[in-house]
C-alpha cells in the first residue's frame, strides 16, 4: 500500500539528486518522491526556509550527508509538517575544531580556481576503503560535484561552518525516524549516527557494512531495503 505523505529527499554537500537514483525505482512503488533544490542560500536557515516555500504542506523527509543538517533545520522551522524522518550518514553535532578548520581550507582553495582537485582529494574519504578504487564510484562523484560547481560548494560550506548544534534538538523529534549508516563513514561516522539514533525516542539505527560515506550508491540495494522499511512501519 503506497506511504499517503509525498517523500523528499536532500541531497549532500557536492551532491546532486544522481546520489538517489539507484533507490527510485523502489520508493516510487512506496509514495511519491520529490528531489529538492539545496543549492539556494549560504545558511542553513535560507535553504531550509527556500524548501518549505516549494514543498507539499505534509511530507516525510530524508536527509543526505548535509541534507540531514537542512533536515534538522526544516524541524526547527516547521515540525508539524514531517511526518517521518530518515538521517542518512549524517551527524547532528557541529564540527570540531579540525573539521572546520579543514573546511575552510578546501573553501580556500576552491575560491583559489581549485574546485576539481579539492573534489577529487575528497573522495576516498568517501567510499569504503575497499572502494577508493572504484572507477565508477569516482566518476558519479566528481560528476556530481563538477555539476554543483564552485560557488555553491562554497555557499554551502558557510552553511555548515554556520550551523545550529541539533543534539538539543532530537529528544523532541517525536516522528518514526530511521538513522542509516555506512559502517566505514569517514565523514560524519558510526558515532554520529549512533547518537541521532540513541536521542529520538524509537529511533531505529542501520549499519550497513561494505559502505563509508557515500552509502547510497555504494550500498544501494541495502540502503533501499531500510528505507522502504522506515516508510512501511
Amino acid at each position: 500500500m503506497p506511504h499517503p505523505d509525498p517523500l523528499l529527499l536532500i541531497p549532500g554537500l557536492n551532491c546532486t539528486e544522481r546520489a538517489f537514483v539507484p533507490l527510485l525505482p523502489a520508493l516510487w512503488d512506496q509514495t511519491s518522491v520529490g528531489l529538492v533544490n539545496h543549492r539556494r542560500g549560504d545558511t542553513m536557515s535560507a535553504i531550509a526556509a527556500a524548501i518549505l516555500a516549494e514543498a507539499p504542506p505534509r511530507f516525510a523527509l530524508l536527509g543526505f550527508s548535509m541534507g540531514g543538517y537542512i533536515a534538522f533545520e526544516i524541524l526547527r522551522q516547521a515540525p508539524d509538517r514531517v511526518t517521518r524522518l530518515c538521517c542518512l550518514a549524517t551527524m547532528a553535532r557541529p564540527d570540531t575544531v579540525e573539521q572546520a578548520e579543514n573546511r575552510r581550507r578546501m573553501v580556500a582553495l576552491a575560491e583559489a580556481g581549485k574546485f576539481d582537485s579539492v573534489a577529487g582529494a575528497n573522495f576516498p574519504n568517501t567510499v569504503h576503503p575497499d572502494n577508493a578504487g572504484d572507477s565508477q564510484l569516482k566518476a558519479a562523484h566528481l560528476s556530481m560535484a563538477r555539476a554543483t560547481g564552485a560557488a555553491t560548494y562554497i555557499a554551502q560550506q558557510h552553511a555548515i561552518l554556520g550551523r545550529t548544534d541539533s543534539r538539543p534538538l532530537l529528544a523532541r523529534i517525536s516522528v518514526p525516524t530511521a538513522v542509516i549508516v555506512g559502517s566505514a563513514d569517514q565523514v560524519t561516522g558510526v558515532d554520529g549516527a549512533k547518537e541521532i539514533a540513541a536521542a529520538i525516542p524509537g529511533a531505529q539505527l542501520t549499519v550497513i557494512e561494505g559502505a563509508g560515506h557515500l552509502v547510497p550508491l555504494e550500498r544501494p540495494a541495502e540502503t533501499t531495503t531500510a528505507i522502504v522499511e522506515w516508510l512501511r512501519a
